[in-house]
C-alpha cells in the first residue's frame, strides 16, 4: 500500500484556515436581541439620568438647599445619597459601554460581566431604597417606585442570570 506523505510546514497553515464553527446555536440572535435592545435601553437611561437629575442638583442651588444644615429640607443623609448616586449612575454608564463592547465583540467574559450587571443593578436599586427610605422628606414623596424598580431588577437578575450560565447559545457565541 502506497503512503502518500503530507508536507508538514502546510499542516498548521491548513488548521489556522478552518473556521471554528460550534454545534448548536450561536450568534447575537434569539433571545440575545432583547439583551441588546436592554442594554442599549440602559446606556439611553443613564445619559438622561445623568444629564436630567443628577447634573442639575449638583451644579444648583438644590445641593444647598438639601445639604445646608440652615435649610428646612435639610438631612444629613442627602449629600451622601446625592453623591452615591452621582457616582453609580457616572460608573455603571461607563460599565454599560464596557459591556456593549464586550458584547459586540463576542469576548468570553461577556456572561460573567453580565451577571455582574444585573447582579449589581439590583444591590444598588435596594441600597438606594434603602438609603432614600431613611429621609423623612424622601419617604413622603416615594410613590411605590423603588418597590417597582426591586421587583423589577430581581425579575431581570432571576431570568437572565440563569440563561447566561445555561444558554447553548451565549456559550457558542462568546468564545473570543
Amino acid at each position: 500500500m502506497l503512503e502518500v506523505q503530507q508536507d508538514p510546514r502546510q499542516e498548521p497553515f491548513q488548521e489556522s484556515m478552518r473556521e471554528y464553527r460550534p454545534l448548536g446555536v450561536s450568534g447575537l440572535g434569539g433571545w440575545l436581541i432583547l439583551i441588546q435592545i436592554g442594554l442599549w435601553f440602559t446606556l439611553v437611561m443613564l445619559l438622561a439620568q445623568i444629564s436630567q437629575s443628577v447634573l442639575p442638583i449638583l451644579n444648583t442651588e438644590t445641593w444647598e438647599i438639601l445639604t445646608s444644615k440652615d435649610s428646612a429640607y435639610y438631612h444629613p443623609l442627602w449629600g451622601p445619597v446625592i453623591i452615591f448616586e452621582a457616582i453609580y449612575n457616572i460608573l455603571f454608564l461607563l460599565f454599560t459601554v464596557y459591556v456593549i463592547v464586550a458584547f459586540y465583540r463576542k469576548k468570553a467574559i461577556l456572561p460573567r460581566l453580565m451577571i455582574i450587571f444585573y447582579s449589581l443593578s439590583l444591590t444598588v436599586v435596594i441600597v438606594d431604597s434603602l438609603l432614600l427610605s431613611q429621609i423623612p422628606m424622601a419617604r413622603e414623596l416615594a410613590d411605590g417606585s423603588s418597590i417597582r424598580d426591586i421587583a423589577r431588577s430581581a425579575i431581570a437578575c432571576a431570568i437572565w442570570i440563569p440563561y447566561f450560565i445555561k444558554s447553548e447559545r451565549v456559550q457558542n457565541t462568546f468564545v473570543r
